[in-house]
């Protein structure tokens, strides 16, 4: 199986983790073995109700004994996309209740700036050093990250960077800038949150200027960082927002938020100012909804909160120089890169699942379900301890 999934399957790093996948419940996936692994990743903070969630299982199963796709996205009323529109808006303030499904959160950026160069009639755009915002070229463009973009370039032009947190940098932000784009909290940079009402900042330089605020929720959106929204934790609102990941449930899907006004600006003139097929699929937004409606309407968000805080005690240890983030959204910087990799790699032997940020070399995400239990938490953490003891030793 190895031998063929390198030879067929087009890969993005010369060393894969390559584990056999068999099956995945609740906190645990399965390899073709049989060995039990924790996940503290949940694919990448995108499964955010743990594998095989009883809800989500059925509302893809009942949406599947109705029909799947049956035309492009906008064109028939499909109660499953509909609905979660609604679910969405009811998440947000007043200003923000126009939800456009997509496939993905890299889409949902593609989107999103298209939306603010529309809307202002503006061409710049104004984003974060070492951002991360997909891996598509409009995305890549805004990232700010040279170690990716150099072998792809020329981008699309007209981005400029700041650098996230420093207040200095907003006097960038000008009438020529259509748009500002920024993580709530970066999270390839290694998880950094803002400091100083930052965020309060950028939004009041956009409105002196009449340039959009975007804000990138898909890591920290739906949860996980003890609101439903990560920017509900700093006082503030964007004109648009990004979200992914987390949505939905284990199943792909992106979208961006604005206001009726200002979304309303891609559909005429030119008419299908952004098209998708497959947006808003049908069962993938059934699935979508359940998992909107799942943490909504349980106590998951604030257990975020709680469960972090059961994290940061059980994880004391001298090779730990900081822990980063909030809620269930944390890493762990190492004292050297090598550290890193060191704990990543031995964990995966041991049945604990973590994994690297992009630019950050010295960090080790930590971003379990939110439906994670606290003796499964602590049994990660004490895998963990032991691995840096081992290490230290």
């Amino acid at each position: 199986m190895k031998n063929d999934f390198l030879k067929y399957q087009g890969q993005t790093t010369p060393h894969p983790l390559a584990i056999e996948i068999s099956h995945a419940n609740g906190s645990f996936i399965y390899d073709a073995s049989g060995k039990e692994y924790l996940d503290f990743v949940a694919g990448v903070s995108a499964n955010s109700l743990g594998h095989n969630h009883p809800k989500v299982k059925k509302a893809i199963h009942n949406q599947l004994e109705k029909y799947t796709h049956v035309m492009v996205y906008g064109e028939f009323i499909q109660t499953p996309q509909l609905e979660l529109c609604k679910n969405l808006a009811a998440t947000l303030p007043e200003n923000l209740t126009s939800v456009y499904l997509v496939n993905s959160g890299t889409e949902a950026t593609e989107g999103a700036l298209k939306l603010a160069k529309r809307f202002t009639g503006r061409s710049e755009i104004i984003a974060g050093k070492n951002a991360y915002h997909g891996n598509t070229m409009g995305a890549m463009s805004v990232c700010g990250a040279e170690q990716q973009n150099s072998a792809f370039r020329p981008l699309v032009p007209g981005s400029r960077f700041i650098q996230f947190n420093n207040e200095k940098d907003l006097t960038k932000i000008t009438s020529k800038t259509a748009g500002v784009i920024l993580e709530t909290i970066q999270g390839g940079a290694g998880f950094i949150e803002p400091k100083n009402n930052y965020l309060q900042k950028v939004k009041k330089r956009c409105e002196e200027v009449g340039a959009l605020l975007i804000l990138d929720e898909i890591q920290t959106g739906i949860g996980r960082t003890g609101k439903f929204w990560g920017f509900e934790n700093y006082n503030m609102t964007p004109d648009i927002i990004v979200t992914g990941k987390g949505l939905g449930g284990g199943m792909p899907i992106g979208a961006f938020i604005s206001s009726y006004d200002i979304m309303n600006t891609l559909k005429d003139n030119p008419k299908l100012g952004h098209i998708t097929t497959f947006g808003g699929h049908p069962v993938i937004a059934a699935a979508c909804l359940a998992t909107v409606q799942e943490i909504t309407s349980s106590n998951l968000m604030e257990e975020a909160l709680r469960k972090e805080q059961i994290i940061r005690k059980h994880l004391h240890h001298p090779l730990i120089k900081e822990i980063r983030g909030k809620g269930l959204m944390l890493s762990l910087i190492m004292a050297t890169p090598e550290t890193a990799d060191n704990v990543i790699l031995e964990s995966l032997n041991q049945g604990l699942i973590l994994f690297w940020l992009l630019y950050e070399k010295r960090a080790v995400r930590i971003t379990p379900p939110l439906t994670i239990s606290d003796s499964e938490i602590i049994q990660g953490c004490k895998t963990l301890t032991n691995i840096l003891n081992n290490i230290s030793n």
